[in-house]
């Protein structure tokens, strides 16, 4: 009877194995497909990434200043190329993100109660529209900021900035995904409230060692390890502390 049961079991893990492996299957060709379709629109895909090195750039414009040139110059045989590649990369996947999430809730929902599909709907949209929000952030404010900052500043005339395109990428791209994945702290903070394992009253109690601590992990995420981009990081973080402490209220109190 339990040799039955056990096979049964083992039966049911390969086939639920099966069934991952086909819906990741799925996820890596539209991935791959929406990363080759932004390779090839090579010029569009670099004028966005390189807008914000550009003094005509909206942030720019809104916030006013004086006009600036930053020179970008490549060092490397193949180091357009692979820089091409990783932000081709990025966008496939950032493009693709929705139906990625799609095809995960799909594999998860038949395990699900009804009650517990609603929440999964709810975090995963949550989940998406907060990395989409922090990746918008980080394009229009932090990284302009940081890029106009640092490529601008000089110790003495007499010493020329001129950036490398796999700085600026790296930095743009690592930049990105820190900032969307910091964005996930309200959803965060809602599951815990959720599950009672977080208090407004806690969050303000901690509102002093919090700050400490945003401005510690800033310094810790931050590429360029200057004040600056570590306070232009540091100001979004605090206020999605704020807002976590309003949305834990909320929900319990």
């Amino acid at each position: 009877m339990s040799s039955g049961k056990k096979e049964q079991d083992i039966g049911t893990f390969w086939d639920h194995l099966d069934v991952l492996r086909s819906y990741l299957i799925r996820i890596a060709c539209v991935v791959i497909l929406f990363a080759v379709v932004a390779f090839c629109f090579k010029e569009t895909l670099f004028s966005i990434v390189l807008a914000p090195s550009k003094s005509d750039f909206i942030t720019y414009r809104l916030l006013g200043g004086d006009e600036f040139a930053l020179r970008m110059i490549n060092t490397g045989l193949t180091e357009q190329f692979m820089v091409h590649i990783r932000v081709a990369a990025y966008f496939g996947f950032l493009l693709a993100s929705p139906y990625v999430l799609y095809q995960l809730f799909l594999f998860v929902a038949p395990a699900l109660y009804e009650h517990e599909r609603r929440y999964a709907v709810r975090i995963v949209s949550s989940t998406y529209l907060m990395f989409i929000a922090g990746t918008l952030v980080n394009y229009f404010l932090i990284f302009p900021l940081t890029v106009k900052f640092l490529g601008t500043y000089q110790v003495s005339p007499e010493v020329t900035n001129m950036l490398t395109i796999q700085s600026y990428a790296d930095t743009l791209l690592s930049m990105t995904l820190v900032i969307g994945l910091v964005f996930e702290l309200p959803v965060l903070c809602w599951l815990l409230a959720k599950m009672h394992l977080l208090k407004s009253k806690q969050m303000r109690q901690f509102r002093k060692h919090s700050i400490v601590t945003i401005l510690i992990l800033s310094a810790v995420i931050t590429p360029s390890g200057d004040a600056f981009t570590m306070c232009a990081v540091a100001l979004p973080i605090w206020l999605l502390y704020e807002l976590s402490i309003w949305i834990v209220r909320k929900t319990n109190g």
